[in-house]
């Protein structure tokens, strides 16, 4: 197995493949003047497994088009939403997050939590504006920082994993070069980090590794994940996801 297919196995089965959860994603909505008597239709880019995918189904009238590269992750949100009835509701899409088969104005709403690092932050939000109706609305959890200093091991750390990473003000900078006006920042809780993520990614490491035999390549993914949660942990009031709400204006 490859690399990256390695880190799609170790985190199958997870609730979530990032930092969040149930109340970020519904203290994000609540940022919305959504009307509650319409058929919204909402994209979920990057959804991996779904965690916010099914609570914003179970708190949305609409239909949501949950994309993801990955058929691992979509198949395991299919089982989810069916076991919950929430099939209705979620329709998943393979495809590619700067490649994707939507119509100008499409949906009402734009999500993307702890993903659009993978195009960029100032890329995804140029290519994605073209798929929300005029007034709708963007909603992103991204790596922030959170001081307006810190120590180089961090800085070179996530400047080497995504050199992107920035300020809130800039980020914010950003969306409104890009036509939208922000109406709601927050950033997420310890608990998003730990209980909600590292927690349940290290119990899966010691069955990992021996599902793959202990392989040199499946130790070194163990290795990286452990690296980067001791960086937390040391670290962690230098960083965190901002969860930024923003609408579209121009």
């Amino acid at each position: 197995m490859t690399e990256i297919e390695l880190i799609i196995d170790l985190h199958r089965n997870s609730e979530r493949q990032g930092p969040g959860s149930k109340k970020d994603t519904l203290m994000a909505l609540s940022f919305m003047d959504l009307p509650q008597d319409n058929d919204l239709k909402l994209a979920d880019i990057g959804c991996g497994s779904g965690g916010q995918t099914l609570t914003l189904a179970q708190n949305l009238n609409g239909h949501i088009t949950a994309v993801d590269l990955f058929p691992e992750f979509l198949a395991e949100l299919n089982e989810k939403s069916k076991k919950l009835g929430l099939e209705g509701k979620i329709k998943t899409l393979k495809a590619s997050m700067d490649n994707l088969p939507f119509t100008k104005g499409e949906f009402d709403v734009i999500w993307s939590e702890g993903a659009i690092y993978i195009m960029g932050f100032s890329k995804g939000i140029q290519y994605w504006k073209q798929f929300l109706t005029d007034g709708g609305y963007l909603a992103l959890s991204e790596i922030t920082w959170t001081t307006n200093s810190r120590p180089r091991e961090i800085e070179e750390f996530w400047i080497g994993e995504y050199p992107e990473i920035d300020a809130a003000a800039n980020k914010i900078k950003i969306l409104e070069s890009n036509g939208f006006t922000l109406v709601g920042y927050f950033i997420l809780s310890e608990d998003s980090w730990i209980e909600n993520y590292y927690k349940p990614l290290e119990s899966q490491f010691e069955h990992f590794l021996k599902r793959h035999e202990n392989t040199d390549l499946a130790k070194k993914v163990v290795r990286d994940y452990r690296s980067e949660i001791e960086l937390h942990m040391k670290y962690k009031e230098y960083y965190s996801y901002g969860f930024y709400m923003a609408k579209k204006t121009e």
